[in-house]
C-alpha cells in the first residue's frame, strides 16, 4: 500500500487545471492505485491527483463505505442546496461553512476507458464537487464569500504548513 503525501495549499499544482487522461497504461493504473490507497486513510472522503502532485484528471472517493475512482470526470448535474463545514486535505486543520449542491452526478471513465457514472447526495455530493474542483485548479477556499475567504486566508497564513513558494 502506497499512501502518497498530500500537497498543501500554495503549491502551484493545486491551482493548475489538470490535463485529461489520454493514455490508459500502467502509469495510470499506478496512479489509480495510489489514489485509492491514499483515500483509505481515516478521515478522508476524496483525493484528487493534483493533491498527490500529478496534474491529471483523476480522483478517488471513499464515502459511507463506497470507494472508487473516476478518470476524466465531468460534473454533469447538480441539484438542491446544502450548507455545511467543508475541509480539505490540502488545507489541513481548517474548515469553513461552504455552500454546495445537495445532489451531484459525475461522469467519466475507468481504467479500460469505459464510461462510469457516480452520483450521490449530501457528503458524496460534496465530495464529487470538491474533487472535480481540484481538477479545475480550484481549492474550496475560493468558493467562500469574500469576507469568509479573507478570514480563511488569514488563518492559512498563520499555519505552520502553508507553502508560499519560498
Amino acid at each position: 500500500m502506497t499512501i502518497k503525501p498530500i500537497r498543501r495549499f500554495g503549491d502551484p499544482v493545486l491551482r493548475t487545471v489538470a490535463e485529461p487522461v489520454t493514455v490508459f497504461d500502467d502509469r495510470i493504473t499506478s496512479l489509480v492505485t495510489d489514489l485509492l490507497d491514499t483515500v483509505t486513510e481515516p478521515g478522508r472522503a476524496g483525493v484528487a491527483a493534483p493533491q498527490i502532485g500529478v496534474s491529471l484528471r483523476a480522483f478517488s472517493y471513499n464515502v459511507d463505505g463506497e470507494k472508487g475512482y473516476v478518470l476524466n470526470p465531468e460534473l454533469v448535474s447538480t441539484s438542491g442546496e446544502q450548507d455545511g463545514e467543508e475541509g480539505c486535505l490540502s488545507v489541513p486543520g481548517l474548515s469553513y461553512p461552504t455552500h454546495r449542491a445537495s445532489h451531484a452526478v459525475v461522469r467519466g471513465v475507468n481504467l479500460r476507458n469505459e464510461p462510469v457514472t457516480v452520483e450521490g447526495a449530501d457528503l458524496m455530493a460534496r465530495c464529487l464537487q470538491h474533487e472535480t474542483d481540484h481538477l479545475d485548479g480550484i481549492v474550496y477556499l475560493q468558493r467562500l464569500d469574500a469576507e469568509k475567504r479573507r478570514s480563511a486566508m488569514k488563518d492559512v497564513r498563520g499555519t505552520d504548513w502553508f507553502w508560499n513558494g519560498n
